[in-house]
């Protein structure tokens, strides 16, 4: 791939229509991958067979696309499923697959929290083999034995992302109970297939990073490049997220044109001096990360717009 472009992606989860922290993290993907001659790709996020539905992928499409977005590819997780198992083959090879029959609640009574908040596993199914036909034959949970030690990481930010992910998360999930392939596996895996050499995405996700590199590691894959940007919060502190009730798109698209809610984006990322509406492909020719706000915006909506309610909001910007 010597000379390839590099290549970025958006990967949202198709569990709920788009919220702001997925537009804003979705403009900034789009900004980052196009201001340096980069393919993006979006990729839909649709493996839990609980909470993904066909339309939530469509209308997240549709969502991203008024938006202004495009995209030089676009990918379903499920249709991956060759490579996922193709990869726990290479696992199961190595012998660092295993069997786990530990629940959640399992879990909950050790209360060993995890750096994201939630528990860590204590590895109580580790020394546990794989039945004699097979990984695919297993009704338990699939874990991945995780190398041990201090990764000594950090983001293209600066951000420090050094961790030894075995101790502080445990051994991975890598495919669930119900046959689903995980979010660590699938993710790595998805990206090495796409040429995925950019990862841009939210704060959030930072603490994960460890542990997908330790499956990269194992699964002989390269490490892309990452960059973690500011989130925006709710107001009484939580992530802005479809977990936590936030305004989706059929609310913001039905009071908002796509302008002025990139025009409100922009100001809140600190790319622009006001909110004055605007497009992405406006947005592009000025558009470098040291204009992005680093800490994370807290944000209300009050039909029919949407408000920055924190102590920065309050104070000038400069141009």
């Amino acid at each position: 791939m010597s000379g390839a472009p590099p290549v970025g992606r958006f990967a949202p989860s198709t569990t709920g229509r788009a919220h702001p922290g997925t537009l804003l993290a979705a403009l900034l993907c789009w900004l980052d991958a196009r201001s340096r001659g980069a393919r993006v790709v979006l990729r839909l996020e649709d493996l839990d067979p609980d909470r993904c539905r066909p339309e939530l992928a469509t209308g997240m499409r549709e969502d991203l696309a008024w938006l202004g977005l495009d995209w030089d590819a676009v990918t379903l997780q499920s249709a991956q499923r060759l490579h996922h198992e193709a990869a726990l083959d290479q696992l199961a090879a190595a012998g660092v697959l295993y069997p786990c029959r530990c629940s959640r609640a399992d879990l909950r009574k050790h209360a060993q929290r995890a750096p994201d908040g939630g528990f860590r596993y204590p590895g109580t199914c580790r020394s546990r083999a794989l039945p004699a036909t097979g990984w695919r034959n297993s009704k338990d949970s699939l874990r991945v034995r995780l190398a041990r030690g201090e990764l000594r990481l950090r983001d293209e930010s600066g951000l420090d992302l050094s961790q030894d992910p075995s101790a502080g998360f445990g051994d991975p999930v890598v495919r669930r109970r119900d046959g689903a392939i995980a979010y660590h596996l699938a993710s790595v895996v998805d990206d090495a297939s796409a040429g995925v050499t950019r990862i841009v995405r939210g704060r959030d996700l930072a603490t994960t990073t460890a542990t997908q590199i330790r499956i990269q590691q194992q699964l002989g894959l390269a490490a892309p490049t990452y960059r973690h940007h500011f989130l925006l919060m709710e107001e009484r502190g939580g992530k802005l997220a479809k977990l936590h009730g936030a305004v989706d798109t059929s609310t913001l698209r039905s009071e908002m044109s796509a302008s002025a809610l990139v025009g409100f984006l922009a100001w809140a990322a600190g790319l622009r001096p006001t909110e004055a509406a605007t497009t992405p492909a406006e947005l592009l020719p000025a558009f470098e990360w040291n204009h992005v706000q680093p800490t994370d915006r807290k944000v209300t909506w009050t039909s029919p717009k949407l408000t920055l309610c924190d102590d920065a909001a309050r104070r000038p910007r400069s141009a």
